[in-house]
């Protein structure tokens, strides 16, 4: 073998296992954190996670405080957003990927959609504040902290919608138009269907966002002590996020044990809706 050909083979080579050991300190650093700040939560909020935190209002004394209020309030929230997003999203997508004209217009408007997807989410709390709160009147109601949750992920359902309905082959499309469908025909029985899954499980991860998000909820109002469950929409509310966000700033150390117990609740509502999703992508996923 030419020694400049070894040379080169022996240099990238080097590369490589570089790139290797850079990737895997990476992923380790991740794994490592993660496994830490678990650790720090179970040890501190183990000792308070049982059914009288659960089932139990907020109170000044730490030992009887619950988290029943704020828990109920994130029920509702995503209750409520989930349906106003996944409608609007999805109509959104199917608009610009089967309807829209390829024009400078529907141009501007994927753009706008991408660059809302980065924007900070104290900026959706403006906007939910001065339209939601003050414009159409709802005050500090569950309806308007679901609105603003729904300007939120609105662009991720829209992309990652988009993106399920463009992974649909066009001949798919074009043996339905051959039997004698029509557009919307199509649309609903055979694109919709086929994209179901990556839909639903982009819009269950925006929804693992949602809730969260505590800085939207604060700007548009939500309440930080709730003894009391919503009965209707235009109840006041409070989140599992702010709750928590209320109890760490509290002086007397037993908070921060209930705060841990509260963080316990979080993960275990956003890992059993990833599960959700990975769960359905798996059991409804197609592949052409």
């Amino acid at each position: 073998m030419d020694v400049k050909l070894e040379q080169l083979i022996k240099k990238r080579k080097r590369i490589n296992q570089i790139n290797h050991w850079l990737f895997f300190a990476g992923t380790s650093v991740g794994i490592i954190t993660l496994a830490i700040l678990i650790y720090s939560i179970l040890s501190k909020g183990l000792g308070w996670f049982d059914w009288q935190f659960l089932t139990s209002f907020p109170s000044r004394f730490a030992e009887k405080a619950g988290i029943k209020s704020a828990l109920w309030g994130s029920i509702w929230l995503i209750a409520l957003t989930a349906p106003i997003s996944f409608i609007l999203g999805v109509g959104t997508a199917i608009y610009l990927e089967e309807y829209a004209k390829k024009n400078w217009f529907s141009k501007l408007i994927q753009i706008n959609i991408n660059n809302l997807a980065g924007v900070p989410s104290i900026v959706f709390g403006i906007l939910g504040l001065t339209l939601f709160v003050r414009g159409i009147g709802f005050g500090r109601s569950l309806i308007a902290g679901a609105l603003t949750m729904s300007l939120l992920i609105l662009p991720i359902i829209v992309v990652s919608a988009q993106e399920a309905i463009r992974a649909i082959p066009e001949t798919i499309r074009n043996a339905s138009y051959a039997l004698g469908s029509t557009r919307w025909q199509t649309i609903r029985n055979i694109v919709l269907p086929a994209a179901f899954p990556s839909i639903l499980t982009g819009t269950i991860l925006a929804l693992s966002r949602a809730i969260g998000e505590t800085a939207p909820l604060i700007m548009i109002g939500a309440l930080t002590f709730v003894a009391f469950t919503p009965k209707s929409i235009f109840d006041s509310f409070t989140v599992l996020p702010i709750q928590i966000f209320n109890w760490t700033s509290r002086p007397q150390e037993e908070f921060q044990y209930v705060a841990a117990a509260g963080i316990m609740v979080l993960l275990i509502v956003l890992l059993t809706m990833n599960s959700i999703a990975i769960y359905l992508r798996n059991k409804f996923q197609r592949r052409f």
